[in-house]
């Protein structure tokens, strides 16, 4: 596979929130083109507090609505019964905590998506008590008939990790519209236009008895707020680079061979998780029928830079973003890497579409 690639952004781009906090990551961006042709990213920035006292770690909790301001929850070691591989802390009480806390800021991007034009430094949408505490996380967005949507996931104490949907008219300034997907549900990405008179999206569900892997499924809305008619039409494949668990990526690409999916599959290596990137091409008047797909024994592109091998989480690339190229030959995929940094891969649409497996 031929494609172009650039480290966009990392952590040292970015100034903490407050003093005595850390950037830990500047990566899972969303990305659009604006009407002046240039691309916005918003872009994932995962901060901690940096400071607490000995033998206690330190979470941020969000305390405002109207600003960006955060009160602490100070977890003793002793209560922590083990650790994941985000850092997350499972307690003694059934309850988990984050280490981190995730907010968007915006890079303004050149027409072409590889130079970074300006780099916001100010938060330019976080969690909110009740709905986020935890934070806000993994950004997706489209235009669709005039307006910016915005699916992100929540994180929150009584709602745990969900999706919700925002909608604006400027790409600055959000209406939330609250979850569209409840506990937990993650890598939701909307279509850019209604199919049969619907909304459509994918997303990836995960229930707690393990009878299926963790796939990608379909819903459909009158509204954007009630979805319905789920099923999952895309699964992990046995002896596969995707065979532990896939999930949505960028949000659909219209072409002439059918709607574009960039999704991400996870494959297990030893006690290592592998993050990579794979294509699928689903039917253009009925998405739920598949076309074509990445083949078992090639992603589409996986963690081969330093940038991507390592980080906060090694070996990991996690496309959020795509944005067709000014010529409309090839495909700008915007990605996390190691979940650290914020990269782009330009691939042609020819390459794409010859290293699918067609059905």
């Amino acid at each position: 596979m031929r494609f172009k690639s650039k480290l966009l952004l990392k952590p040292d781009n970015f100034k903490p929130s407050f003093k005595d906090w850390k950037i830990e990551g500047a990566f899972n961006p969303a990305a659009v083109r604006l009407q002046d042709k240039k691309i916005a990213l918003y872009v994932r920035i995962a901060e901690s507090a940096g400071f607490g006292q000995k033998n206690m770690t330190t979470c941020p909790v969000m305390s405002s609505e109207s600003e960006y301001k955060a009160n602490y929850q100070k977890i003793n070691e002793k209560d922590i019964i083990r650790r994941g591989k985000w850092g997350e802390m499972y307690l003694k009480d059934g309850s988990c905590r984050l280490p981190t806390i995730s907010h968007f800021r915006k890079a303004i991007l050149s027409s072409d998506g590889f130079s970074v034009e300006n780099i916001g430094n100010k938060p330019i949408f976080t969690g909110i008590p009740g709905e986020s505490d935890y934070g806000v996380e993994d950004p997706r967005i489209i235009e669709m008939d005039g307006k910016y949507y915005m699916t992100y996931v929540s994180i929150s104490n009584n709602e745990g990790v969900s999706t919700c949907l925002a909608v604006s008219k400027n790409v600055d300034s959000w209406t939330r519209n609250g979850i569209i997907f409840r506990e937990q549900n993650k890598d939701a990405v909307i279509f850019p236009e209604k199919i049969k008179g619907k909304y459509v999206a994918l997303h990836r569900p995960e229930g707690f008895f393990k009878f299926s892997r963790p796939s990608i499924w379909i819903s459909y809305s009158p509204d954007l707020v009630y979805w319905g008619r789920e099923r999952s039409i895309l699964r992990p494949r046995h002896d596969s680079w995707d065979s532990r668990r896939i999930g949505g990526g960028a949000p659909p690409i219209k072409t002439k061979k059918g709607w574009l999916i960039i999704y991400h599959g996870v494959r297990e290596e030893g006690e290592e998780s592998v993050y990579c990137a794979g294509a699928v091409l689903l039917d253009l008047k009925n998405p739920e029928k598949i076309i074509a797909r990445s083949p078992t024994n090639k992603p589409l592109f996986q963690p081969e830079e330093d940038y991507e091998t390592r980080g906060f989480i090694n070996r990991v690339v996690f496309p959020t973003g795509a944005v067709v190229s000014l010529d409309e030959k090839s495909l700008l995929i915007y990605y996390g890497g190691a979940d650290s940094i914020t990269a782009v891969k330009q691939i042609d649409f020819d390459e794409i579409f010859k290293q699918m497996e067609y059905f």
